[in-house]
């Protein structure tokens, strides 16, 4: 029986390191603020609900008013919509 190297044989500089960009992070180690911080389906509950009961009581051409709120809801959140 050899000797065995217990442990990782690579140096630590080796090593893979999390990127700054998949944890969210900028160069200067501050969060993103252009991403949102939620997913759209989560994002302006109250907005949607409208919305979608307008949509299902009178149908999507009566609703626009209730549709571009929403929309501007999520635009502020930070969505590309």
């Amino acid at each position: 029986m050899g000797n065995k190297e217990i442990g990782n044989p690579l140096p630590a500089s080796a090593l893979p390191e999390a990127s700054a960009s998949s944890q969210g992070l900028t160069a200067s180690g501050s969060q993103d603020n252009s991403k949102p911080k939620r997913k759209i389906c989560c994002a302006c509950p109250d907005t949607k609900r409208l919305r979608d009961e307008c949509i299902v009581e009178h149908g999507e051409a009566a609703c626009g008013k209730w549709i571009e709120a929403h929309l501007r809801c999520l635009r502020a959140e930070g969505f590309n919509v």
